[in-house]
């Protein structure tokens, strides 16, 4: 599925859930969103045939998001059922504090890796930007996880100016102890409160002169279009990701479509443009239907997400709501 621009989209964020289960200060407010009636959410089944429309039509890559994918009963066995579908690479993104206690069953059911968020390495302010959960939670879990064949395991760390930015090298350092890729991510207009201002985020290019300071870095290869920028230390111990989405958007590579957990194809996190494959589904749509939304997502990109642009508006959904 090529659009204007000449790019292939092969990858697809399968969001299962809006809920989550902790109040992320970058995504949720405080007492939470009020969640999606679950008649409105995809079934399995439906998850499922839109998948296999998805890898027909060229699909090789698909990542399962939320809310918290794991507060949806049941996961394990969609997972197999992706697994058949036959993609390439079936990932997870989690928040890790229910990952402990299914991480074997995943790695049966056919995931392959997994990516775990973790902002501080301090348990008083894990508490405080997450406001739900426990970091030895988390911790714990990225051990299991390992221990269950989800390797190499990624962290997700989103900075925050006055929060927990000056733990960028306390970051690096548990990457080179662990083997643990860590990406920095910089914090985007996604969250529901709208509190978000260019000052509060810390760009990639700083995150990557804090570190070269104390342990020089170099240029990992690319390996396709992921989203982050790869950098391993020089003397060999682990590796850092940087995850710049606002100060050196990677739009001209993105091979990325979004599945909401209703249903809804996204061509772009920041697009407010859409197409409900669920309504398609409960009408009888046939695969070819399917496949011609897929197409029209595609063929309907921007150029970019223009949030440096003038006339840039959040998105009416938050980042729960659409999945990471």
């Amino acid at each position: 599925m090529v659009d204007r621009y000449g790019r292939v989209h092969r990858d697809l964020r399968i969001s299962v859930t809006d809920r989550c289960n902790l109040r992320c200060v970058y995504c949720m407010p405080k007492d939470g969103l009020p969640a999606m009636p679950r008649h409105d959410l995809l079934t399995f089944d439906e998850i499922t045939r839109v998948a296999r429309v998805a890898r027909w039509s060229g699909v090789t890559s698909v990542r399962i998001t939320g809310g918290e994918p794991l507060v949806r009963r049941g996961l394990p066995g969609l997972v197999a059922r992706l697994s058949e579908v036959g993609f390439d690479d079936l990932a997870l993104t989690t928040n890790g504090m229910e990952l402990a206690g299914v991480a074997s069953e995943l790695v049966a059911a056919g995931l392959r890796r997994v990516n775990v968020s973790c902002d501080s390495l301090r348990s008083d302010r894990f508490s405080a930007i997450r406001r739900r959960g426990s970091l030895t939670t988390v911790l714990r879990a990225m051990d299991v996880a390992e221990e269950a064949g989800l390797v190499p395991l990624k962290v997700n760390v989103v900075l925050l100016r006055g929060h927990n930015d000056d733990e960028i090298l306390a970051f690096a350092d548990f990457a080179r102890r662990t083997g643990r890729v860590v990406r920095f991510i910089e914090f985007m207009p996604l969250d529901a409160d709208g509190a978000w201002r260019m000052d509060r985020l810390v760009p990639g290019r700083e995150v990557f002169d804090r570190i070269a300071e104390v342990w020089p870095l170099e240029p990992v290869e690319p390996g396709g279009s992921a989203p982050a920028e790869r950098f391993r230390f020089r003397d060999g111990c682990g590796e850092v990701g940087l995850i710049s989405s606002v100060t050196q958007p990677f739009c001209g590579t993105c091979d990325r479509l979004r599945l909401t957990a209703d249903g809804a194809l996204r061509n772009c996190l920041f697009s407010d443009r859409e197409i409900s494959v669920r309504d398609m589904l409960r009408r009888g749509a046939g695969d070819e239907e399917l496949a011609l939304a897929f197409r029209e997502a595609v063929w309907s990109k921007l150029p970019g997400h223009g949030i440096n642009e003038p006339g840039f508006l959040q998105p009416v959904r938050s980042m729960s709501m659409i999945g990471g």
